[in-house]
């Protein structure tokens, strides 16, 4: 599960655009009329100034292969003819069918059939007023009226008294005429609507800074004077292919006669809440901005309201687009949120309207799976329905199925919850195990109860330590993480669940471990839209027991050696059952070899969110001692089983990512590293930190032991290129040129750790070194101990660590004081019980 997978699938979804409007010929429609937001001439000579103007010229002729300037881009639609650049745009877009709203009155546009050139399947949208003009059969007073603006709040009650009284106010007033009594707008509005409910037609409503009615809509009922049965007619029979119905032209943002006040979806509430209409589908178009939370709410409350995002993107600047599609999303369930572009005029407006909507969406689905709210499955799923399957199915839109996979909807779902059938399991886990049914009915909701002193216990004494400031008095809830919900692969009738710590239901508990992570994670995306990937190499020991004088001893099971063919052949059977079961969680394995340790072995991860990765060693750890003892072995993470043979590391790779693109990793050769300089500043904040992030890191005395030189688990404070004796390692693995890293390592991460903790610790480090723009020193090729002297060691105990923990007031910081000082407390009393009891470390094996 990597967001690599959700960006692949998104750019290779074939989206249905669900409302745009006709491509002009190329000299009636210049190109930066298409790229800006206002509608009126005298307001032009500033839309080159505007955040969404610059971006999209410069993608334009990015794509064209031109400067960035409107007089390079313009030339070269000119010299390649409209034809060439609607092809080149369609293509990059990725459209497989448009809706196409052509009442719009525009001089030298092409026709619906003109379009099909370009992508398979073309609709088109009927606007009440295109109806108007065919039933008014050129009337001269029809091309008299204007546009004007009424609002949302509509009458349904509207009289036809009322608005004949309106109509004839309207028509004292002379030419041109603007339409501005209410009560014959809204008189109008109510019999387009009977008769959409008549013949099952949508309607598409514009919204917020779209929303007017056109007042060529009103004519209709003037010249048909309550003839209603003659529009149905012609619905009928001169349409029969239309299955839409839009209400409202298309004006631009920047029109400056809207009332916004006026323009809040919440207005239609009286209208949609009238028994006439509840059968009736209103699509409201263009994510309502700036009204996304109150479109977002109908939507989740009112079962005849979808939505739609086009416009907004790509016509905001970018956190604009990322705000109002995540507001779109905050209530409104994903199966009607549907996309469009709203393009007009040139192909290049549909071309960033995808690309934007595209790059928008990652963002906003990445983010919910960082929050947990999706699982990666769930929103390549997600992605599916808003781009293309719920327009395909809201609109009837005969395309084929199986170009949308929409097969894949109905068939069993990779939830990343469990796949069981629901009789067949009786437990689930949270800490304790709790029969299936009084976890759905009570402890998803409200938790199990937990006492405050179980973040103060060490590995040795299950019971508070001292200076931690927590006791025995007071109560948290465990809240499961339904996302992390999984059958037991081991024990079939069985589930377990990852939980968060709160004070009570929603409100989380500030010594919770995952919530510790997310709070540093999100700091490092508000401040550098920037997010940490990490995938764990998992080092550990197979052991069996024996009986010598009476006494129980654990060894290893063979002595072969590193990477042996034979050594993996004596659990061969093990590993193929354990990499099952991991597959079966959704976890991830790279390679797994044997290690350099009698009967050690190593399983790598693939590397994904660090909030991922942390649940997957959580999990991975969990299946290699369930697996391993249901074959009668000890599997055993400590980081130094046997003081005479080689540790064991939980080594950690990571990486930065932004909008769903590695930038840990240099753009170019001129980097001196092979990284990014976001990159070599956050890996040199980890470097500075790394004496005191190893008191989170290696939490244990016994750690140390590990962490000696010559033994490839870092000693020294220093890091290297692919120089495995350093303890901050960057790693240019298989397909990454060689002027390149990826990612790196760092050795300096135990079994014994909390991975959440220890994430959490390296993040804030980085997120240091971004702020003070750290630089690395220079790299070390040679092996650190031929250097003695010249480079400091790390902490050679907890002891020294933890006095470097206690003197980091920036991990102090953003880890949160309360946590820090109940992590100093436990590790004092660590380093109290470990110092009195040499031999103690020999029972960490059944712990960890």
């Amino acid at each position: 599960m990597e967001f690599a997978e959700l960006r692949e699938a998104i750019e290779k979804i074939d989206v249905v655009d669900s409302h745009a409007h006709n491509i002009l010929h190329l000299d009636s429609s210049p190109l930066i009329n298409s790229l800006c937001l206002a509608a009126a001439a005298d307001a032009l000579s500033f839309a080159p100034h505007s955040l969404a103007f610059k971006r999209n010229l410069r993608e334009i002729a990015q794509l064209y292969g031109t400067e960035s300037s409107l007089e390079a881009v313009e030339q070269y639609r000119r010299l390649s003819g409209l034809q060439a650049i609607s092809s080149k745009c369609f293509k990059a877009a990725g459209i497989s069918a448009i809706l196409i709203d052509d009442g719009l009155k525009l001089d030298n546009k092409h026709d619906i059939q003109w379009h099909k050139n370009f992508v398979p399947f073309v609709g088109r949208i009927l606007r009440i007023e295109y109806l108007a003009e065919e039933i008014l059969n050129g009337v001269s007073l029809y091309n008299c009226i204007a546009a004007y603006y009424t609002g949302l709040e509509i009458n349904p009650h509207v009289t036809r008294e009322d608005a004949a009284i309106g109509l004839s106010e309207v028509l004292q007033r002379g030419k041109p005429i603007r339409i501005i009594n209410k009560s014959l707008v809204d008189h109008v509005f109510i019999h387009a609507l009977e008769v959409a409910r008549q013949f099952d037609l949508p309607l598409q409503i514009h919204t917020g800074a779209r929303q007017l009615i056109y007042s060529k809509l009103f004519y209709l009922y003037v010249t048909l004077s309550g003839c209603l049965s003659a529009t149905c007619m012609l619905f009928q029979l001169r349409f029969p292919h239309f299955s839409r119905c839009s209400i409202s032209p298309t004006p631009s943002f920047g029109e400056k006669y809207l009332d916004l006040r006026l323009s809040n979806p919440l207005h239609l509430r009286t209208l949609l809440e009238d028994e006439r209409f509840t059968s009736c589908r209103f699509v409201l178009l263009h994510a309502s901005y700036p009204f996304s939370k109150e479109a977002s709410y109908l939507a989740s409350v009112y079962p005849q309201v979808y939505l739609d995002f086009g416009l907004a993107i790509p016509r905001l600047s970018v956190h604009g687009m990322i705000s109002s599609v995540k507001e779109l999303l905050e209530l409104a369930p994903l199966n009607k949120v549907m996309f469009s572009t709203d393009a007009f005029a040139t192909p290049e407006t549909y071309y960033l309207g995808v690309k934007h909507a595209r790059e928008v969406v990652f963002s906003v689905l990445r983010d919910s799976c960082i929050d947990h709210d999706l699982s990666i499955t769930d929103a390549i799923e997600a992605s599916k329905d808003m781009f293309a399957r719920n327009a395909i199915q809201f609109y009837k839109i005969n395309i084929g199925m199986e170009l949308l996979d929409l097969k894949a909807r109905e068939s069993p779902s990779c939830m990343s919850w469990t796949n069981a059938a629901e009789h067949s399991i009786s437990l689930v886990r949270i800490l304790w195990a709790v029969p299936k049914k009084r976890f759905d009915n009570v402890v998803r909701k409200n938790g199990v109860g937990l006492a405050f002193a179980c973040m103060a216990m060490s590995s040795a004494v299950d019971g508070p330590a001292d200076e931690t400031n927590l006791t025995a008095t007071g109560e948290i809830r465990l809240m499961p993480d339904l996302s992390t919900r999984r059958e037991i692969p081991w024990k079939k009738q069985e589930e377990m669940v990852l939980a968060d710590m709160h004070l009570r239901p929603g409100e989380a508990w500030e010594y919770c471990p995952r919530e510790a992570l997310r709070r540093v994670s999100k700091v490092l995306k508000d401040e550098f839209n920037l997010a940490m990937n990490a995938g764990f190499e998992n080092e550990f020991y197979l052991l069996k027991k024996l009986e010598r004088d009476g006494k129980e001893e654990w060894v290893p099971i063979d002595s072969k050696s590193y990477c042996s063919s034979s050594g993996f052949d004596a659990i061969s059977t093990l590993f193929q059952e354990i990499v099952a079961a991991l597959n079966t969680l959704n976890v991830t394995v790279e390679q797994l070899h044997a290690e350099a340790g009698k009967c050690q072995y190593e399983i790598a991860l693939g590397h994904t969110a660090c909030t991922y990765a942390a649940d997957n060693l959580i999990f991975t750890r969990e299946t290699v001692r369930a697996i391993a003892n249901k074959h009668g072995l000890l599997a055993t993470f400590v980081p130094k089983y046997a003081l005479d043979d080689i540790g064991s590391g939980s080594h950690v790779h990571l990486s930065l990512w932004q909008d769903g693109k590695n930038v840990f990793q240099a753009s170019d050769a001129s980097s001196q590293h092979g990284m990014s300089k976001v990159g070599e500043e956050f890996m040199a904040g980890v470097l500075d930190h790394l004496p005191s992030i190893l008191a989170i890191t290696a939490p244990v005395p016994n750690s140390y032991d590990r962490i000696q030189p010559n033994t490839w688990s870092g000693a020294y404070q220093c890091w290297g290129k692919e120089n495995r004796e350093v303890p901050i390692r960057t790693a240019c693995p298989p397909g990454i040129p060689n002027e390149f890293v990826s990612n790196f390592e760092i050795k300096s991460f135990d079994g014994c750790a909390n991975p959440h903790l220890g994430l959490a610790a390296i993040t804030a480090a980085g997120i240091d070194g971004l702020r003070r723009h750290l630089c690395l020193p220079q790299p070390i090729d040679a092996n650190p101990a031929t250097l003695e002297g010249k480079l400091p060691r790390l902490p050679q105990s907890l002891s020294a660590s933890l006095e470097a923990l206690q003197e980091d007031n920036v991990l102090k910081e953003l880890i949160g004081e309360k946590l820090f000082v109940a992590i100093t407390g436990v590790r004092k009393a660590e380093i109290e019980y470990y110092s009195k009891n040499k031999e103690a470390y020999k029972q960490l094996i059944h712990r960890y």
